[in-house]
């Protein structure tokens, strides 16, 4: 009975990994649906970009769907509930790592209700003062906020955002006492650093560069493994003696958990390479992005890791959903 059943076995899989694969040849054959979390900034050139480069490699409409709103999540909600066809795709940012350590009772799950496709790209962020707090290093400002505990404060755009996360990494990591003031948003902090309101900011280099070059705020460090273009004379966080304090923002690709591995890896594959064209590197380092796939395995490891990484810090800062911190 068994040596029987065994050539019926091997046939039903070799049918079944013969259709896998013409599924993933045909796709696709109609339009895709593009939900961006954010509806401007770079997630909003990155959307018009990618959709317009795959509508030509492909032939189909990619239409970019907006839908900003819950800090990135109403997006990720909305792809998390679409059928796992590989119509639907998700461009988002790190709060797909980050909300699931605030918010307990999300409408998704990153990693049951995703499967990450590749990473886009990423900006760099940095630690900025006011030039009326006397550091110019790293080490200044932990030796001037120990000497003073309680007196330093920082901006952020608000709960969970990366300037938050950030700042609250550095405290950890020194074992600071520092005051954090949020605003309603990334632009509003940076305003609020620029009158003096704030000591410190953790932002995008975009963000900030023009400030820093213009002498009205300083850059201690560049939260990234390597220097930038942007800021040749402002150290790594690694070369100021912090190899931890890494913050990256980073946008990457998602389609719903469940689709078939030939479709992500068609949707990786085409999407990698129009990211690495000169013309996009180009397009994008003048919006201050830098181009970085990745393989879906790749992305799926980044992805753990961040979510691991600010669960730590969120729970040591003792934020909470509310927008308090205890």
């Amino acid at each position: 009975m068994r040596a029987a059943t065994l050539p019926l076995c091997l046939a039903l899989l070799a049918a079944f990994a013969c259709s896998s694969s013409a599924v993933a040849q045909k796709y696709p054959d109609k339009s895709i649906r593009m939900v961006v979390a954010f509806p401007t900034g770079a997630p909003y050139i990155l959307a018009l970009h990618i959709s317009e480069k795959l509508r030509d490699a492909w032939g189909q409409p990619v239409v970019p769907d907006f839908r900003g709103g819950a800090g990135g999540n109403l997006a990720s909600e909305i792809v998390a509930k679409a059928p796992a066809d590989g119509y639907t795709l998700l461009l988002t940012s790190p709060t797909i790592a980050i909300s699931p350590s605030l918010f307990p009772k999300l409408g998704y799950d990153t990693f049951r209700d995703f499967a990450p496709v590749t990473l886009l790209a990423t900006v760099p962020n940095v630690m900025i003062i006011h030039p009326s707090v006397p550091a110019k290093s790293l080490a200044q400002l932990v030796a001037l906020a120990k000497a003073h505990p309680g007196k330093l404060n920082f901006g952020s755009g608000g709960l969970g955002s990366g300037s938050q996360l950030g700042s609250e990494l550095f405290k950890a990591l020194n074992k600071l006492d520092l005051v954090h003031v949020p605003y309603k948003g990334a632009a509003i902090a940076m305003t609020a650093m620029l009158s003096g309101e704030v000591d410190m900011v953790v932002s995008t280099v975009p963000a900030t560069i023009g400030y820093v070059n213009a002498g009205r705020l300083r850059a201690l460090a560049v939260l990234a493994p390597e220097r930038i273009a942007a800021l040749p004379g402002v150290q790594t966080t690694a070369e100021a003696g912090m190899p931890e304090l890494v913050v990256i923002t980073w946008y990457g690709l998602f389609t719903p958990g469940g689709v078939k591995p030939d479709i992500v890896e068609r949707i990786n594959t085409e999407v990698v390479k129009l990211m690495n064209a000169a013309e996009t590197k180009s397009k994008l380092s003048k919006i201050g992005l830098d181009v970085t796939t990745s393989t879906p395995a790749e992305f799926a490891k980044y992805v753990r890791a961040e979510t691991d990484k600010w669960a730590r810090v969120i729970k040591e800062a003792g934020i909470r959903a509310d927008g308090s911190a205890q």
